[in-house]
C-alpha cells in the first residue's frame, strides 16, 4: 500500500486503551478524564480493522496505549492478531510495570517483540517522572524479557531531568542483548511544555568514552525510523529517533489507530478517519476504501519544528505512543 508521495504503508500502531498505571508528566498528567469503555475499541474490532489493513499491505502491527497491559486480556489480543494472513509481526509498547507477571502468555500468543520505556535509573526520579516507585518492576521486567529471548528495546525519552543519564541509560547496552533507542520529545499534549532537545547533544555525550559508529544492518532491528549504531564490546545496539530535529518523513511507512477508532496518518495533524463509525454501521463507506483513502492522502511531512501549524490537541495517551 503506497501513498501518494510513493511511500510504502506497512507498519501500524494500535492504542488498545487511554488507560494507563504511570502518570508521566510529559504524557498522562493526573487529572485526565479517562474515554468511556463504550467508545474504545473491542478485540474484534481492531481485528477487524487488522485484517482489512493486511489485505491493503500493513505487515507489522505494535500495540501501545496509555499502558495495553492494564486492558484486561490483551494478551489474547496479541494471538487474535498473529493468526491474521499477511500479518508478519505484533510487537507492543508497555511501561514494563506489568510485564514480567504477563510475558509467558504474552510470548505463547506469538509476540514477536517488546519496546520498555525507561526514562531514568533512579528510583526517586523515577517516582518523580511517573508519578509511582515502580523501577524496580520496571528493571524486572527488562531482565525477564531478556532471559526470554524475546527481542527487547528500552525506549528513553531525551529530556532536560535525565541529561546526566544519558551515557548510564546507554550503557545499559553493554551487559544486556538489548537495543537502547533515545526518543525526542515531541510538541504533542503535555509535550508542548518540555523543550525539545536533539538527540545529536547523547550522541556527543557517548561520543566522549566509546567509538560509536553507524550499524551496517538496521533492518535487521526494526522497520521504524530509529538510525542505530554499535560500540565495540556492547552487546546491544544504540538508537536515535530524531522525530523532532532529524526530520525523516521521506521514510515514513507508518499509520496510527486510536482507541476509539481514529486512523491517522501523521502525528500532528488532527486529519484521518473514524474506523469506529464504519465498524458499527453508521456509514455505508467500505473498511478497505475508508483505510486505503486515509493512507493515500497521508501528508508530506510533519510540522513540528512549527508549532503554530500542528492541529493535533489530544495528549499522546489518547492518540496512543
Amino acid at each position: 500500500m503506497y501513498d501518494s508521495y510513493g511511500r510504502k504503508i506497512e507498519y501500524m500502531r494500535i492504542s488498545v486503551t487511554d488507560r494507563c498505571n504511570l502518570r508521566c508528566r510529559y504524557c498522562m498528567p493526573d487529572g485526565i478524564e479517562n474515554i468511556p469503555m463504550s467508545e474504545i475499541l473491542t478485540f474484534e474490532e481492531i481485528a477487524k480493522v487488522c485484517s482489512s489493513a493486511a489485505e491493503l499491505g500493513i505487515r507489522h502491527i505494535r500495540l501501545t496505549g496509555g499502558e495495553p497491559l492494564v486492558r484486561k486480556q490483551a494478551e489474547t489480543l496479541v494471538g487474535m492478531l498473529k493468526n491474521i494472513d499477511g500479518i508478519e509481526s505484533v510487537t507492543m509498547t508497555t511501561n514494563g510495570i506489568l510485564l514480567a507477571e504477563k510475558l509467558d502468555i504474552l510470548r505463547k500468543n506469538g509476540l514477536d517483540g517488546v519496546n520498555i520505556s525507561l526514562d531514568t535509573l533512579d528510583s526517586e526520579r523515577y517516582k518523580m517522572i511517573t508519578g509511582f516507585d515502580r523501577l524496580s518492576d520496571v528493571m524486572k521486567s527488562i531482565a525477564s524479557a531478556e532471559e526470554s529471548g524475546l527481542p527487547t528495546k528500552i525506549n528513553t525519552v531525551v529530556l532536560e531531568e535525565n541529561a546526566d543519564e544519558w551515557l548510564s541509560l546507554a550503557e545499559l547496552a553493554k551487559n544486556r542483548n538489548v537495543d537502547v533507542r533515545f526518543i525526542e520529545i515531541m510538541p504533542i499534549g503535555n509535550g508542548k511544555s518540555y523543550k525539545s532537545l536533539s538527540c545529536e547533544n547523547v550522541y556527543n555525550a557517548i561520543k566522549r568514552k566509546y567509538d560509536i559508529k553507524p550499524y551496517e544492518y538496521p533492518e535487521k532491528i526494526g522497520y521504524g525510523p530509529a538510525e542505530y549504531y554499535e560500540i565495540d564490546g556492547f552487546k546491544g545496539k544504540i538508537g536515535f529517533i530524531n522525530a523532532v530535529h532529524g526530520k525523516f518523513c521521506g521514510q515514513c511507512n507508518r499509520i496510527r489507530l486510536t482507541s476509539t477508532g481514529f486512523l491517522k496518518s501523521c502525528l500532528c495533524y488532527d486529519d484521518g478517519a473514524d474506523l469506529k463509525s464504519v465498524l458499527r454501521g453508521k456509514t455505508d463507506k467500505s473498511l478497505k476504501d475508508v483505510i486505503y483513502n486515509t493512507v493515500y492522502n497521508k501528508p508530506e511531512g510533519h510540522c513540528f519544528d512549527n508549532e503554530s501549524m500542528i492541529t493535533e490537541k489530544s495528549i499522546m495517551s489518547e492518540i496512543g505512543g
